[in-house]
């Protein structure tokens, strides 16, 4: 059995890690016995000729895709186009969008045959034996299709109770040079489930209220083997990491007795942490945690079923700042409700906690209780476009309030920001910034190459050629450079620093250079 994982187009302005969900699926797929392969489009560039050529080369029995709701559309495309190219592969989608939004999906793309629902792996490793056979789909849990034109689901499968016994993510099948080089930091699970009841959010109903622990030590091993591969920072991808302080403080130590040196950061309520707490997740290298607080106006919370109040906010803040670890605040804009007093109200909060904040507009995905409850609530939902479910855009008015307000307020919140950040780049330019102004417009054009480099294959397009009297990496330099307009000494300076890191790497072979991205096994 020969498995084809798809990781969908998704906007590497939103700051992707290297998927962690693929791999846990792929992971389930090698534990059936099958032979993977994940076809990363996340970091490359997607045509349906490309995944043509792809799939003739692996000539899998299976092609899946999993995708949140931004990128449902794309992945849903992918997978009509393998199926029409080659009919036989038995076609599957999972996540978090299809989950809540299984009858649509199958009506709308016939051309995917199954839809695994929830947590997927237990139902994966069920199923992949009888993909083939669909008389035998009824028999597992987790499972939607359609049978003789009527919809089928064989029920809710069960939460995995003991997440230990999962196989690890398969990360080694992820292009994991050109995520280096990218330079996002990489995700990991401790913990699965989420006993809160936000309205606007899926983690109870996706992965389950109760909160089930991974063992820390097999955590910490997986970390090694993540730093062991090239990967400097981890990102703690837990809807609640503080959920148990108990076993936070475990998991800490067990980092510090192993005198394990590296930076992470993680998602916590203001609710769940203390000095105590934070500062021992600082020692164990911890440098930042971000808090969703969402509003700055008690009553909203209390509508949302936040929660949390503003004074453990505050207090939350305080701690940060007392162990001296970063705070991000994350408000939502679009709330039931919102009207242009509450959101001054978030502005003004903002500014009291005085750190790191941001601004998302509400984005009521399948399967939350805002958009299955929507008549209880004060909101209208503008839009089924699942590709503006990005949260960068109003999708939704309130009595009190249309889009446009809504972005308005965004955009004057931002404004100071915009301002100090153009006047950095003016220094910049002006070559009278600061060490910190220089790095950070540095870094932004660093990003701006990448993003042009990943997302239009050009070391694949263009980094084939005769051997020049240039070297091979300032030949590519020139060649790339000419494709995004940008400074060839600039380009150099990040491409000779990915072959140092070995990120790229070429074969001169009858007269020609050829570059390519390092394969895993090449890799440090």
């Amino acid at each position: 059995m020969k498995v084809a994982l798809i990781a969908p187009p998704y906007p590497l302005e939103e700051a992707p890690s290297p998927p962690l969900g693929i791999c846990y699926v792929a992971a389930a797929c090698e534990a059936a016995g099958a032979e993977v392969m994940i076809i990363d489009y996340i970091v490359s560039q997607y045509t349906p000729e490309k995944l043509w050529r792809q799939l003739d080369e692996f000539q899998p029995d299976v092609v899946g895709a999993t995708s949140v709701t931004i990128s449902f559309l794309a992945a849903a495309e992918i997978l009509k186009a393998a199926k029409q190219h080659r009919p036989s592969v038995v076609t599957v989608m999972g996540g978090p969008h299809v989950s809540f939004d299984a009858e649509n999906t199958l009506t709308q793309f016939p051309e995917i045959d199954a839809i695994i629902v929830g947590e997927g792996e237990n139902t994966i490793m069920q199923w992949l034996p009888v993909a083939k056979d669909r008389t035998a789909w009824h028999d597992i849990k987790g499972l939607a299709f359609f049978e003789d034109g009527h919809f089928i689901f064989t029920g809710a499968g069960e939460f995995i109770e003991n997440l230990d016994a999962l196989p690890l993510p398969s990360r080694h099948l992820l292009p994991l040079s050109k995520y280096k080089a990218l330079g996002f930091p990489i995700s990991i699970i401790t913990s699965r489930g989420c006993p809160n009841k936000c309205i606007f959010c899926l983690g109870r109903k996706m992965v389950g209220f109760k909160v089930r622990y991974r063992d820390p030590v097999q955590v910490v091993d997986e970390i090694e083997m993540i730093l062991d591969s090239g990967f400097e920072r981890i990102n703690i991808a837990d809807d609640l990491f503080t959920a148990n302080k108990k076993r936070v403080n475990v998991l800490c130590k067990e980092i510090l007795n192993r005198n394990i040196k590296f930076g992470w950061s993680a998602f916590a309520r203001v609710d769940t942490v203390d000095e105590e707490i934070l500062g021992i997740m600082k020692k164990a290298g911890c440098d930042a945690v971000s808090f969703g607080i969402e509003s700055g106006n008690s009553e909203m919370l209390k509508r949302v079923r936040k929660k949390i109040t503003l004074d453990q906010a505050r207090k939350a803040v305080q701690a940060c700042k007392q162990v001296g670890m970063i705070a991000h605040a994350s408000f939502m804009v679009g709330l039931p409700g919102e009207s242009q007093q509450t959101m001054q109200d978030s502005l003004d909060f903002a500014r009291e906690l005085d750190i790191e904040h941001g601004y998302h507009f509400l984005a009521p995905f399948p399967g939350t209780t805002v958009r299955e409850s929507l008549d209880e609530y004060d909101l209208e939902i503008l839009t089924d476009n699942w590709t503006r479910y990005d949260a960068n855009k109003a999708i939704v008015r309130t009595s009190h309030l249309e889009p446009e307000a809504m972005e308005s307020f965004v955009a004057g919140a931002y404004t100071d920001v915009f301002k100090r950040w153009e006047d950095s780049k003016k220094r910049y330019t002006e070559g009278c910034g600061t060490p910190e102004e220089n790095l950070a417009v540095e870094s932004e054009q660093r990003l701006k190459l990448i993003y042009d480099i990943l997302s239009n294959d050009m070391v694949e397009n263009i980094g084939s050629f005769q051997k020049m009297e240039n070297d091979p990496v300032r030949e590519l330099s020139v060649r790339i450079a000419q494709k995004t307009e940008m400074d060839p000494d600039f380009v150099f300076r990040y491409l000779n620093l990915w072959v140092e890191k070995k990120y790229l790497r070429y074969t001169f072979n009858s007269g020609r250079i050829k570059w390519a991205w390092t394969p895993n096994r090449f890799l440090n």
